[in-house]
């Protein structure tokens, strides 16, 4: 099998990037509502990308996600758009999305894509996401910690960590398939 130039691998990686944005794009409507914070599925798909990109490029499709909901596409959990949903209470999960893809994108590229500390780091990913988006949703509110921990993140975190588990088994997977096609940088 020919292997790609480096631009033409560069070329393939920002392909992929702008793909796991579309997927985000399609998927982040997907949600159950189950209080103030619906389990959206766009999350998912940002843990996909931080395998598949690393943080910078991760970081990068989720900005483009972000961005195409600010400006009124229908991108976010229920089909919801507009600036006022990302800078809503509720936003600051959103915005967190950024965090989860450079920290669990970086955790990839520093263990070379090694399952469970790639995972581990994508966890973390999601922490520093539920931080951010509690305190947010904390000033948004004029809440105390206990509540906004109570409705935001207790009830997600099986589920996140499920998404999690997915997105490592996958994106191990994904990610050893695209850099044998030489689509991807090996680290």
């Amino acid at each position: 099998m020919k292997r790609l130039t480096g631009k033409q691998q560069s070329a393939a990686q920002l392909t992929i990037a702008a793909l796991m944005a579309a997927v985000m794009c399609v998927l982040g409507p997907v949600s159950v509502p189950i209080g103030p914070i619906p389990i959206a599925m766009a999350n998912l798909v940002v843990g996909l990308a931080a395998w598949l990109l690393g943080a910078r490029l991760a970081a990068a499709s989720v900005a483009v996600y972000l961005l195409l909901g600010a400006v009124g596409m229908p991108v976010f959990a229920g089909y919801g758009a507009g600036a006022a949903v990302l800078f809503g209470p509720t936003g600051g999960y959103l915005i967190g999305y950024l965090a989860m893809a450079l920290v669990g994108g970086w955790a990839v590229e520093r263990t070379g894509g090694r399952p469970v500390l790639s995972g581990l780091g994508l966890a973390a990913g999601v922490a520093v996401s539920y931080a951010f988006g509690t305190a947010w949703f904390i000033v948004q509110m004029g809440c105390t910690l206990p509540y906004a921990l109570g409705v935001c993140v207790v009830p997600f975190i099986p589920f996140d960590l499920a998404k999690v588990a997915l997105a490592s088994a996958a994106g191990s997977l994904l990610r050893r398939r695209l850099a044998d096609a030489g689509l991807l940088h090996h680290n």
